[in-house]
C-alpha cells in the first residue's frame, strides 16, 4: 500500500527513497488522521444519534445516554487582577492570558467569522457533522494528508477542554494524540455537553477557550492583544482575522507571519461571502484593506506593577496563606488560573507620594547603595495604603533592583527585617502611661548606664553588668527628665531608667498587644536594651503600631486585601484585620500628646506636615540605620533608611549620596523629611483630623514641658525679690 503526501492543494506526490523524513512523518500523520477520521464514521453509522440534533435519536443510544464519568468544565485557566482601591489595575497574573466574557460582549461579526471557516452548519448538526467529516475525509484522501478538519465547534471545544484539563505530561499527549480512541472519546464527551449546554453556551465556551497567538487565549484577550479594544466592538476585518489564526495560531500569527495572516483573513471573508453572511462587494472591499494592529503586551505578575512590592506583598500573601487553599499548589493555580478580581487597600495617590518621597531622598541608583522602605497603615482599620521601596523588583545583582521588600515581614517579602533603634521607646513610655505615670514624672538619667536589674518575662535575669549604654548624639543625659522632655529628646538612659521602673516584661507586652513581632515572624527577644530598638522589625509592623495609637488603643493587623471574587462573581474568604481595643483610649490619647512635641520641639522639630501629627525619631547603634514612625488620627507611616549589604559593615556615619553629604545620619536627617513628603502628599485634599486631649490625670505633676529660660529668669527674679523683701523685715 502506498501512501502520498501532498503541497498544499496545488497536488502531491508520491512518497520514494527520495522522501525526507520530515516528509514521511507528515504522512504517517495524515494517516492517522485518516483513521481517526474513518472511526468517527464508524461511530455515525452505529450510533446516529452522534451527527443528528434530534433529542428523540438521542434517547435511543444507551451509550451515548450516559454521561462520562468524571465530564467537567471547570479548570480553564483565567487571568487574575489585583485592583487598587479605586479600582485601577495594579497587576495580572496567569497561566494562560484568558478573559472570560458572555456571547452578547462578543460581536455578531466575530462570531459569523469563526463559524464560517470552522463549523458553518454548527446550528444544524449535533455533536458532529456527518456531512462535514465527510467532505474532510474526501478531500484528505485526495491529498494524502489532512488538509480540512472533521471536527465541529463542540468536539474543538472538548479537545481545548481536556487539553487546559491535563494536569500531567502524559494528560496533555492523550489529549493531543491524533488516534481513533481520542476522537470517539472527545465524541462522546461532546454529545454529552450538547445535552447539557446550548449551542449558544457551546460557541461562547469556543470562543473563549481557543487560542488566538502571541500568548491570546479566549477571544476578548485576543481582541485586546491585537487591536486594543475588547471583543464586543470588533469590525469585519479584525473579526476575520482573528477567525483565521485558530485552525494554526503559530502559522497564522499576525505579528510574527502577517502575509500569512492576511492571506488566511481573506479565505474567511471569501468563505463568510460564499455562504451569504457578508456581501462579494464586502468582502472584496475589506479584503483589500492591510492587516492592522495596535499590540498592547498584557503584563504578568509584579516586575512591571506601578506599585511592584505592594503587588509583591498581595501575591505572597495569596501564594502563601492557608485561607485560599491547603497546598501551594492549590493556591498558585488559584492566582493564575482562577479569574480573580482581587480588591486592595493600596490607596494610589498614598503610593505615589510615597514613592516619590524615597526616590527623592535615596535614589534608586545612588552612589552611597544605600536603601530605603516604607509602610503606610490607616488607623483603625489596618488597610495598607502605600508600600514602597527604593528599588525596582527584580534580581538584585542588577543595580538599582532588588527581590527583596524591605517594608515587609520575610513572609512577605524575604526580608529579615532591620533595627528599629529607639522607635521603641514609644512602648515604654506608653506601658508607664498604662500603669499611670504622670506627663510631669522624672527619673535621673546618667551619662552612662549600666543594665543590671532586669528581668525578662520568665523571670530570667537579663541585665549585662559589664555593658556601659550611653546616650546617642541626638539624645543627653546628665540630668533629670519626664516622660514629655525624655522622649522629644530620645535619651537612651532615661529610657531605660524609665524600662526598669515599669518592668521589661510590661514594655515587652506593650509591644507584643500593638502588633509587634520580629520580621522572621518569632516572639521579640527580651534584654535589657529592648527599649533601645535592637529587635529586627519591618516597617510594616511598625507603622500598624504607630496607627494604633492614631486610632486611640485600637489595633489592627494589616491587611492588603478587601474583596476577592472569582470569575462567577462569587466572593472568597479573605484574612481579617482583627481589630481589638488593647490599649485604653486615654492612654494612647497621653501617648499622642507626648509624641507631637517631638516634630515641634524634640529631635525631629521642624517635620510637621501642616495638620495634627506625632512621630518618633530612631537611629541605630554606629549609625548602622535609621527610622522615623509617625502618624496622624488618619493615617500611619514608618520609614527605614539603611544598607542592604549590612549596616553595621557600611554605616552611615559621615554619609556622602550623589553629591550631598550628610554627616551622620539619624532619624531625623532622611527618614522624617521622607515621611513629612509622603505624609503631606498621601494627606492633600483631606480634612485634618485632631487627637483628643489627655485626661487630667496625667497632668497632676504639671505639663512636663521644659520652662522657656525667659520664664526661668523670670522666676528667679521673682524669688531674689521674695528673698529680698524677707531681709528687709
Amino acid at each position: 500500500m502506498s501512501a502520498r503526501t501532498g503541497r498544499g492543494r496545488a497536488g502531491g506526490r508520491f512518497l520514494t527513497r527520495s522522501t525526507s523524513r520530515a516528509e514521511k512523518a507528515r504522512a504517517v500523520r495524515g494517516l492517522a488522521g485518516l483513521a481517526g477520521l474513518a472511526g468517527l464514521l464508524v461511530a455515525c453509522m452505529l450510533l446516529p444519534t452522534a451527527c443528528t440534533g434530534g433529542v428523540a435519536a438521542r434517547d435511543t443510544a444507551d451509550w451515548f445516554e450516559t454521561e462520562p464519568a468524571g465530564l467537567s468544565t471547570s479548570g480553564v485557566p483565567l487571568r487574575s487582577r489585583i485592583l487598587a482601591a479605586d479600582g485601577s489595575t495594579i497587576a495580572t497574573f496567569y497561566s494562560q492570558n484568558r478573559v472570560d466574557v458572555p456571547l452578547e460582549r462578543i460581536a455578531p461579526v466575530a462570531r459569523r467569522a469563526v463559524l464560517a471557516i470552522e463549523d458553518s452548519r454548527f446550528y444544524e448538526h449535533g455533536a458532529i457533522d456527518y456531512q462535514g467529516t465527510l467532505r474532510a475525509l474526501a478531500a484528505n484522501v485526495t491529498s494524502g494528508e489532512v488538509t480540512q478538519g472533521g471536527s465541529g465547534i463542540t468536539q474543538q471545544y472538548v479537545k481545548n477542554l481536556l487539553l487546559v484539563q491535563a494536569d500531567s505530561d502524559d494528560e496533555r499527549q492523550a489529549a493531543r494524540e491524533i488516534s481513533a480512541a481520542r476522537k470517539i472519546r472527545e465524541l462522546r464527551y461532546a454529545v454529552a455537553l450538547e445535552k447539557r449546554f446550548s449551542k449558544d453556551e457551546i460557541l461562547r465556551r469556543y470562543l473563549n477557550i481557543a487560542y488566538y497567538g502571541d500568548g491570546a487565549y479566549g477571544i476578548e484577550a485576543a481582541a485586546r492583544h491585537y487591536f486594543t479594544k475588547s471583543a464586543a466592538t470588533l469590525d469585519l476585518a479584525e473579526a476575520a482575522l482573528l477567525a483565521g489564526v485558530i485552525r494554526y495560531p503559530f502559522a497564522y500569527d499576525p505579528t510574527r507571519h502577517p502575509e500569512a495572516a492576511r492571506e488566511r483573513r481573506d479565505v474567511v471573508l471569501a468563505r463568510m461571502a460564499e455562504l451569504g453572511w457578508i456581501t462579494r462587494r464586502e468582502a472584496d472591499e475589506t479584503a483589500r484593506q492591510p492587516v492592522r494592529l495596535r499590540v498592547k503586551e498584557t503584563r504578568n505578575g509584579c516586575v512591571s506593577s506601578k506599585a511592584p512590592f505592594f503587588c509583591d506583598y498581595v501575591q505572597r500573601e495569596i501564594l502563601t496563606n492557608p485561607v485560599f487553599g491547603k497546598t501551594a499548589k492549590a493556591r498558585e493555580d488559584l492566582l493564575k488560573r482562577g479569574g480573580l478580581t482581587i480588591h486592595t487597600t493600596m490607596d494610589p495617590r498614598a503610593q505615589r507620594a510615597a514613592q516619590r518621597a524615597v526616590d527623592r531622598h535615596v535614589p534608586p541608583k545612588n552612589s552611597a547603595h544605600k536603601a530605603a522602605a516604607e509602610a503606610m497603615v490607616e488607623p483603625g482599620t489596618g488597610r495598607i495604603k502605600a508600600m514602597v521601596v527604593d528599588r525596582e523588583l527584580g534580581p538584585d545583582q542588577e543595580r538599582g533592583r532588588t527581590w527583596i521588600n524591605f517594608a515587609a515581614d520575610a513572609s512577605h517579602g524575604s526580608s529579615i527585617g532591620m533595627q528599629a533603634g529607639s522607635t521603641f521607646k514609644v512602648f515604654t513610655l506608653a506601658a508607664a502611661l498604662d500603669e499611670g505615670m504622670p506627663f510631669g514624672a522624672r527619673l535621673m538619667a546618667p551619662r552612662r548606664y549600666t543594665p543590671v536589674g532586669f528581668r525578662d518575662c520568665a523571670g530570667n535575669r537579663v541585665g549585662d553588668p559589664g555593658a556601659s549604654l550611653r546616650n546617642a548624639a541626638d539624645g543627653e543625659g546628665g540630668k533629670q527628665f519626664s516622660l514629655v522632655t525624655g522622649t522629644h529628646h530620645s535619651v537612651n538612659t532615661f529610657f531605660l531608667a524609665l524600662e526598669k521602673r515599669v518592668g521589661l516584661c510590661d514594655t515587652v507586652r506593650m509591644a507584643e498587644r500593638l502588633g509587634m513581632r520580629q520580621a522572621n515572624g518569632k516572639p521579640l527577644e527580651q534584654f535589657s536594651s529592648f527599649t533601645l530598638g535592637f529587635n529586627q522589625v519591618s516597617p510594616l509592623r511598625l507603622a500598624a503600631a504607630y496607627a494604633a495609637f492614631g486610632a486611640r488603643g485600637r489595633y489592627c493587623a494589616p491587611v492588603a486585601i478587601t474583596r476577592i471574587t472569582d470569575h462567577s462573581g462569587e466572593r472568597l474568604k479573605v484574612p481579617s484585620a482583627n481589630c481589638a481595643q488593647v490599649l485604653d483610649k486615654d492612654v494612647a490619647d497621653a501617648v499622642n500628646h507626648v509624641l507631637q512635641g517631638v516634630l515641634t520641639k524634640g529631635t525631629a522639630r521642624g517635620m510637621g506636615i501642616g495638620r495634627p501629627a506625632a512621630g518618633k525619631t530612631g537611629t541605630v547603634d554606629n549609625y548602622s540605620a535609621a527610622w522615623f514612625a509617625g502618624h496622624t488620627p488618619d493615617l500611619a507611616s514608618a520609614v527605614w533608611v539603611g544598607d542592604p549589604r549590612g549596616g553595621y559593615k557600611y554605616p552611615m556615619s559621615g554619609l556622602c549620596m550623589n553629591g550631598r553629604c550628610y554627616g551622620a545620619v539619624f532619624g531625623a536627617t532622611i527618614p522624617a523629611p521622607i515621611w513629612r513628603q509622603s505624609m503631606i502628599g498621601a494627606l492633600a485634599g483631606t480634612r485634618a483630623s485632631s487627637f483628643h486631649r489627655p485626661e487630667g490625670r496625667f497632668f497632676v505633676r504639671g505639663t512636663g514641658e521644659e520652662r522657656p529660660k525667659q520664664q526661668q529668669q523670670k522666676k528667679k527674679k521673682k524669688k531674689e525679690q521674695r528673698d529680698e523683701r524677707r531681709r528687709r523685715r
